[in-house]
Formats: C-alpha cells, structure tokens, sequence
C-alpha cells in the first residue's frame, strides 16, 4: 500500500522526541512505524552523492558546518494513520519536515517472508532505497515500510498481497 513518510530532523537532546509524539498524540495520531538515526549518516550520503557526481551541492565551508552540526540532530522517518493531520500540525508548530510516498506491507513473522518480497523487488528490477520494519509477536504481523525508487510500478506488485 502506497502511503505518506513524513522525515524530520529533532535535535538530539533529552526530550525532543517526547514532545513530538506528545504533540501527535495530543492530536489523536498514531505512528504505526518509526526509524530514528543520528543525521551525520544522512549528511555523509550528501558526501558520498558529491564524491559521485562530483557536483558540489554546497561549499566546502558549508559541508564543514553541516558535518559539525549534524550530530546535533536526528533524522526521524514516521509513518503515521492520519499523515495529513501530523503534516498540518508539523507546519502549524515549525518543524523541518518532508513527505514522501512509500510502500508499506504486512508481513507475516516467520522465516522468509522477507525474502519473498525482497526477491520481488529484485524481479522487476526495483531498487529499494532503505527499508525499516517492526515486529509485534511471533504469531502476528510486521509492518515493514520500503521506498523504491519506482513507487507505483513497486505498489503495483503488491496491489493484492505477497
């Protein structure tokens, strides 16, 4: 199922993310899925692109600041059940947030499920960008969220299940 990832940077302090999920479930939203990592790794992809393209996306004075100041930040990547309500709130309340679509699938919890859908991916020569999932029990379902670089041709494989 196609659905909207919101990604915001919180500065890695005691209590950030507490009054961000206080604020969405003061507003009646729930997060179905959530990956938090430290935005150093994120500025170094920004690295790594330049290495690559050999475009500089800022000046070096720039990417020394931003290496610097991104340990200070976290990068969070939510899915949410009401993704324009959070998205309102986020702007009403400041933050430096973007959206995106993703593919989000249930996944049954037992061995090779997994593989299944990773291997479809593979098949239709989708590349998946990152991937981050949860487990509630062993009996129950996972909630894995993927974003590859073809949503609809991705979302399309999935339409009917796995």
């Amino acid at each position: 199922m196609i659905r909207i990832e919101i990604s915001l940077f919180l500065k890695n302090e005691p209590g950030e993310l507490a009054k961000l999920t206080e604020l969405l479930a003061g507003a009646g939203i729930n997060i179905d899925a959530i990956t938090i990592q430290d935005a150093s790794a994120y500025v170094q992809s920004l690295f790594e692109a330049r290495g690559k393209s050999l475009k500089r996306f800022a000046s070096p004075a720039n990417y020394s600041s931003m290496r610097q100041d991104s340990a200070e930040f976290a990068l969070i990547r939510l899915i949410v059940d009401n993704a324009e309500k959070a998205i309102d709130l986020l702007k009403v309340n400041d933050y430096l947030f973007d959206s995106k679509e993703v593919v989000t699938i249930d996944i049954t919890n037992k061995p090779g499920e997994f593989t299944k859908i990773t291997k479809k991916f593979g098949e239709k020569q989708i590349n998946i960008n990152y991937v981050y999932g949860s487990v509630s029990d062993s009996d129950g379902k996972c909630l894995f969220v993927f974003c590859p670089e073809d949503i609809k041709s991705a979302a399309e494989i999935f339409k009917d299940g796995y």
